[in-house]
């Protein structure tokens, strides 16, 4: 059976919608970078998807071609993630939707290594006839953070971020969002297939110890 990372690493994919503390070790992605209002349907954010999910398989699929990775064992491709920030606000303004600056993320397993994502973008490239230069090697140790399941539509998040933030205050924590450690979100829905009102989004803010 391939191994799931949602299953295996429910502390991090699979939390309650109350808020909670955790440490997250350092994981590896596929990256894209990007700009701009993810909402658009010609938009960068939306093509970046279709770049990510283009290595991830290629990645998944390798075990069928000539190039052999070290320790590789079948997997389910981990959900889409992203990392968001905006020039001057701590934390996501929903209201600004054009000044996003983003990082469109899949989880890689441990055993992919910087040069196979270069040889899997060199694939997708040739088999598809499209540029994946964009797409990066991404380690990120995002290290003590709290988190919680938000049902429903990404502009209502920010009543989950509030007692999030409300939590953390009361186990001693302040949010700690940097041009490093951004606003996280892990898509366990489909948007183009689910209801808005049933979307379900971990939301994961880094905190740091009050002094």
């Amino acid at each position: 059976m391939a191994f799931d990372f949602k299953k295996e690493y429910r502390d991090f994919y699979l939390p309650g919608n109350v808020p909670s503390l955790v440490a997250v070790p350092r994981m590896n992605y596929i990256a894209v970078r990007g700009t701009g209002d993810p909402n658009r349907e010609d938009g960068e954010y939306k093509r970046s998807i279709g770049l990510l999910y283009g290595v991830a398989f290629t990645i998944k699929m390798s075990r069928k071609t000539d190039h052999r990775i070290d320790g590789y064992f079948d997997y389910v491709v981990p959900p889409l993630e992203g990392f968001w920030r905006q020039e001057g606000v701590c934390g996501i303004d929903y209201g600004r939707k054009d000044d996003f600056r983003w990082i469109s993320c899949i989880r890689l397993p441990d055993f992919v290594t910087e040069a196979d994502v270069r040889w899997a973008a060199a694939e997708a490239e040739r088999k598809k006839k499209e540029d994946f230069s964009k797409v990066e090697f991404l380690p990120v140790d995002e290290g003590f953070c709290v988190q919680c399941l938000h049902v429903g539509p990404y502009d209502t998040e920010p009543a989950t971020v509030r007692r999030m933030h409300e939590f953390a205050e009361r186990e001693g924590f302040a949010p700690d969002i940097t041009d490093v450690r951004r606003h996280h979100e892990i898509y366990l829905s489909d948007a183009r297939k689910t209801a808005p009102e049933k979307l379900r989004t971990v939301i994961r803010h880094p905190v740091r110890r009050k002094e």
